[in-house]
């Protein structure tokens, strides 16, 4: 593959874009199947957890067996019996306290060398792709039309970049609390943005992401700030499209509810969600694991963002899924505006 002849005849031109397609898509699946190798197998601590249990579970054991022997040996001794009794039940909630601190860390690090790997391979992927477009172009002349589709793909790359480094960002500054400027935002009006820039920017029919408003109970309207609930909204678009398989058919319903709620709900035909899974997508860094959804390109940040986004202004996020290959539904729900 790295041997093809590129500098021959005008023929050669119209093969460069197909063979820098295959050749980037054939280096990062190869790198990134390298870094999911015995590293990325090893990332699921099952072992060391049940070590910690297990060598918590022993060391109770121990101690409550010594506190029992304790009350046989002094049950006559009031004042030695009650010492005992509280000094083996402090050092038995000890042991259980950090037994629970434990399997928490390991399981935070699992979680946080998932994103490293997902984050890595997002921003390995356009990079790769870029730089071997830029040393085409500068190795050869090439005529206007592939230029110009070198430079679409490129400024798509790009693209796929910011986002990343911008999501990445986001989730940073939600954890702290900075106030932004709130405004009364038209919902009906963002969502037609929101999806007019998802079907122009994955190249998607009107019919294939579809919105039904239902207003009977007023206006939709919140107060928020205007750019969160955008990449709120955007957020739910892409991980639609993302996980619907190679047919997309969206369906958003906007509605003010009577119990004073403005609801968003994103509706898609694609791969699905478990049931038990369905609290856990909105967890920082978290992906299904399943080997479909292992296949799409995500950081496990977009959902985590769309629900403190939505709790920062008194609302909620959730999904409904009937299970895998069902489809999944993700509901963003806020305040209605007075």
């Amino acid at each position: 593959m790295d041997t093809l002849n590129i500098a021959g005849t005008q023929d050669d031109t119209v093969l460069i874009a197909e063979w820098l397609r295959a050749r980037s898509s054939w280096l990062v699946s190869l790198r990134y199947t390298q870094s999911q190798g015995p590293c990325m197998r090893v990332t699921s601590r099952r072992k060391a957890i049940a070590f910690f249990i297990t060598l918590s579970s022993c060391a109770i054991a121990v101690a409550v067996t010594l506190n029992v022997s304790w009350i046989v040996l002094n049950w006559r001794e009031l004042g030695i019996l009650i010492f005992g009794v509280i000094f083996f039940g402090i050092v038995i909630a000890g042991l259980v306290l950090n037994t629970i601190f434990l399997v928490r860390e390991v399981r935070r690090n699992e979680k946080q060398d998932s994103f490293l790997h997902a984050v890595t391979h997002e921003l390995k992927t356009p990079l790769t792709s870029i730089r071997l477009y830029l040393q085409t172009l500068q190795s050869r002349k090439v005529d206007e039309e592939q230029r110009n589709e070198f430079y679409r793909v490129m400024l798509s790359d790009s693209d796929r970049l910011l986002k990343t480094v911008e999501q990445v960002l986001q989730a940073a500054e939600l954890g702290h609390s900075r106030d932004k400027l709130e405004d009364i935002v038209d919902m009906e009006k963002l969502v037609r943005e929101c999806l007019e820039e998802a079907r122009t920017h994955h190249h998607l029919s009107a019919e294939s992401m579809r919105l039904l408003v239902e207003n009977s109970e007023g206006p939709p309207k919140v107060t928020a700030n205007r750019e969160e609930l955008r990449s709120a909204i955007s957020n739910i678009l892409d991980n639609a499209i993302k996980y619907s398989g190679e047919k997309v058919d969206i369906e958003v319903r906007l509605r003010a509810e009577a119990d004073k709620n403005v609801s968003v709900r994103v509706r898609d035909n694609g791969i699905g969600i478990p049931r038990s899974e369905l609290k856990q997508v909105f967890k920082r860094f978290y992906r299904v694991a399943d080997r479909e959804v292992a296949r799409v390109k995500g950081s496990g940040l977009g959902l985590f963002i769309v629900r403190s986004i939505a709790k920062k202004y008194g609302g909620n996020a959730f999904a409904e899924s009937e299970g895998p290959g069902r489809g999944a539904t993700i509901i963003l729900q806020l305040p209605r505006a007075v």
